[in-house]
C-alpha cells in the first residue's frame, strides 16, 4: 500500500500512512468541539487497571492561555507552531489508583497521544507532537504538581496546502521513511542489530 509516498509492506488502514506531523498550518481556528472529539479519543485509549493517568493541558490561539504554552517551546518549534490552532501540554499521573507508582504511565500516555493523532488525522487536522520545550519551566508555569510527569508538547491545527512558510511545506512533503519491521520486531530473544 502506498499513500502520500509512503509505502508499507503489509496491508494496514490508510489513516496510518496519512498521519503526519505537520509544520504547515493555516493559522485557521478550530472549534472547542474539535478539540474535545481528539480528547474523546485519547481517553478511549488502552490503560492498565483502567488507571487512565493521561491528562492535557491546551490553549487555543488569541486566548490569554495560548502566550503561556507558547512561551515554553524552543525558537525553532516557535517558528512554525505560531500557526497552529491549539496548543497542547500532554502530561501523566506517576501514581495509580492505590498511590502505589505506575510503571507504564508514559506508555499510556503515548497510547492516548496516538489515538489522539489518528483521530485528529481522521478529521482533517494535523497533531505534532514535540519535545523541544522547556520542561521545568512547564511545570513550574503551568502549576503542575510533583506526582506527574511532563511527556511532550504537540500543536494542533488543519495542515496548509499552500504557501504559508515554503520551508515548512517543503519539509512536511518529506515524509520520512520508516525501520524495517525486522529491525523493530523478533520473535523469541533479542536479535536486534542496536
Amino acid at each position: 500500500m502506498i499513500c502520500n509516498n509512503r509505502t508499507a509492506d503489509f496491508a494496514i488502514k490508510e489513516v496510518f500512512l496519512q498521519r503526519q506531523s505537520a509544520y504547515a498550518m493555516t493559522s485557521e481556528p478550530i472549534t472547542n468541539e474539535q478539540l474535545m472529539i481528539l480528547f474523546e479519543a485519547a481517553r478511549w485509549s488502552t490503560s492498565s487497571y483502567n488507571n487512565q493517568p493521561t491528562r492535557f493541558i491546551y490553549a487555543h490561539r488569541d486566548t490569554p492561555a495560548w502566550e503561556t504554552l507558547f512561551d515554553l517551546m524552543v525558537p525553532a518549534n516557535q517558528t512554525w507552531a505560531k500557526n497552529a490552532a491549539v496548543l497542547v501540554v500532554v502530561i501523566s499521573k506517576r501514581t495509580m489508583a492505590d498511590n502505589s507508582p505506575s510503571i507504564t504511565n508514559s506508555f499510556e500516555a503515548g497510547a492516548a497521544w496516538m489515538s489522539l493523532c489518528l483521530q485528529a488525522t481522521m478529521n482533517g487536522l494535523s497533531a505534532h507532537g514535540m519535545s523541544g520545550f522547556d520542561y521545568e519551566k512547564t511545570c513550574k508555569n503551568l502549576n503542575i504538581p510533583d506526582g506527574f510527569k511532563v511527556e511532550i508538547m504537540c500543536a494542533i491545527g488543519k495542515q496548509a496546502t499552500q504557501e504559508v512558510d515554503q520551508k515548512f511545506l517543503d519539509r512536511d512533503a518529506k515524509h520520512t521513511a520508516r525501520k524495517k519491521l525486522n529491525e523493530i520486531a523478533t520473535e523469541g530473544n533479542f536479535h536486534f542489530n542496536e
